[in-house]
């Protein structure tokens, strides 16, 4: 039997050391991948350094590691799971929703998401609920796929016989209106970098844009991850300038991570503007930025394809799961996008391009992470500034949480507070926000405000759009009734 906390946490297994977590820690639990996991990719030759861990994007869904919202109870049958997007949680992969879980660019391949919103595997989950997403931990290294197309450039452009006409334009360049994606992207591309982590035995590419003047970058945590433990980070930008770096903070269970730039002196770095994501509309026309496969600065579009989809990825290896409600893009989105911006048709922020679904398959370097399919999943813009916020001012990330143990083995509509003790665990932590509210072990959870609850990474990707202290109405089942109460959150500091 595993259990969850509502927000994602395991609290009743036993740790690595052998304990038992206690009421309100979150230990690990397999990981869905984010933007739809998918295993890391192994940099392109000459260099051939291990498979980097999932990185930008993971698929939703269950996910092996510690799980951000608390102790997971007993396992719960498997959902479908997007492409890396965490993993599934222990192992136990949760359904998705349409949507639900992607893997990020360049991770692990998606893990179905877990009854407590823990990622999933690299294959899709059949449990109910959030997607789960597969990680694509941008493994490569920028150059291999580039030289080769550039070659076969050279190559072709070398042939005799050529009969075709160059249009006349007078020497001058073609005039972009200000609103066009080509203004747009030509703007924003100052702003988006590249960036390469490597530590022991891992490595990886992944995406980033600049967040302040102070040289602050944001991107995913598993874009990072590589170097978390005295590994390099280098930053490039789309003019060649080049940059040391090191981690201020990471959000595992965000999948947020911010670094800063070393040595800028003088330099003059422009942020990208941050939009409004609780404003973006299905059908809004998005623009993707990122160094997918390795290939810096490439630009990509579509539309805002759904929002607030249930996504789990990552928790992979001594990785945690990660939670959203994404902003679901057709934007072509692939590994070694991880981490870049999503924007509106304005050049504003709106998400961060975290996960994919993906049927799978194989890359250039041996991964099993496949490419887009036109599931991409991005972090909200609010949720991913609020969280970097709190990373830069005290290097941890803030959780709201509920204060319960989630029985993944519930195989009916809604997250199922266990309804015994796990391990000595009670299911409801005593004087905690659940337990002032009146819930009780075996209530069934079916709305957090408005939003229908349909599992139980859903209720975490849900609670994690809330801030510590909010109010929230939660209508649940208890005995055949149907029952509402409101409820204020507690806070989790730190993703251990």
């Amino acid at each position: 039997m595993s259990t969850e906390n509502e927000d994602g946490s395991r609290a009743a297994a036993p740790g690595r050391d052998g304990r038992t977590p206690q009421a309100g820690q979150e230990p690990g639990v397999p990981g869905a991948d984010r933007t739809a996991p998918l295993p890391a990719v192994p940099p392109p030759p000459p260099q051939s350094p291990p498979p980097v861990p999932p990185a930008a994007h993971a698929a939703a869904g269950p996910a092996p590691g510690s799980d951000p919202y608390g102790p997971q109870s007993q396992p719960s049958p498997s959902a479908p799971s997007a492409p890396p997007a965490w993993g599934t949680p222990q192992g136990h992969p949760s359904g998705p929703h349409p949507g639900a879980g992607a893997q990020p660019p360049y991770g692990p391949p998606p893990h179905a998401p877990g009854g407590d919103g823990s990622g999933g595997s690299g294959k899709p989950g059949k449990r109910r609920g959030g997607l789960v997403a597969a990680v694509l931990a941008a493994a490569l290294v920028a150059g291999g796929i580039g030289g080769a197309i550039g070659f076969v450039a050279a190559e072709r452009s070398g042939d005799n016989g050529s009969t075709t006409v160059s249009a006349s334009t007078g020497g001058e360049a073609a005039s972009r209106a200000p609103g066009s994606v080509a203004a747009v992207a030509a703007e924003a591309l100052r702003s988006v970098v590249t960036i390469e982590a490597s530590g022991g035995q891992e490595s990886g590419t992944g995406t980033g844009f600049v967040y302040d003047k102070q040289g602050h970058i944001v991107t995913n945590n598993h874009v990072v991850a590589p170097a978390a433990d005295g590994g390099e980070l280098s930053v490039t930008f789309s003019d060649g300038r080049q940059y040391r770096a090191e981690i201020v903070g990471r959000a595992q269970g965000y999948d947020v991570a911010v670094i800063k730039l070393r040595g800028i002196g003088n330099d003059e770095l422009k942020p990208l503007p941050l939009g409004n994501s609780d404003k973006a509309a299905v059908g809004d026309a998005t623009i993707a930025i990122g160094a997918p496969f390795g290939l810096s600065s490439t630009v990509t579009t579509g539309i805002v394809s759904a929002k607030n989809r249930p996504v789990a990825a990552g928790g992979d290896g001594d990785s945690q799961a990660s939670y959203m409600s994404a902003i679901q893009t057709d934007a072509s989105i692939n590994p070694g996008n991880s981490g870049g911006p999503l924007l509106d048709a304005k050049g504003n922020v709106i998400g961060i391009n975290s996960a994919i679904q993906s049927t799978g398959g194989s890359d250039p370097y041996g991964g099993s992470s496949g490419g887009s399919i036109g599931l991409g999943f991005a972090i909200p813009i609010n949720q991913a500034d609020r969280v970097a916020q709190d990373l830069i001012k005290t290097g941890k990330p803030v959780y709201a949480v509920m204060g319960v143990l989630r029985n993944d083995s519930f195989n009916g509509k809604g997250a199922q507070i266990s309804p015994q003790p796990v391990q000595g665990v009670d299911p409801v932590t005593p004087g905690g926000p659940a337990d002032k509210a009146g819930l009780k072990p075996g209530d069934v959870i079916t709305k957090l405000d408005d939003t229908v609850i349909d599992s139980g990474p859903t209720l975490v990707s849900q609670i994690w759009t809330y801030k510590p202290g909010d109010e929230v109405k939660v209508t649940y089942e208890r005995s055949g009734r149907t029952a509402t109460t409101t409820l204020t959150l507690g806070e989790r500091v730190g993703d251990n």
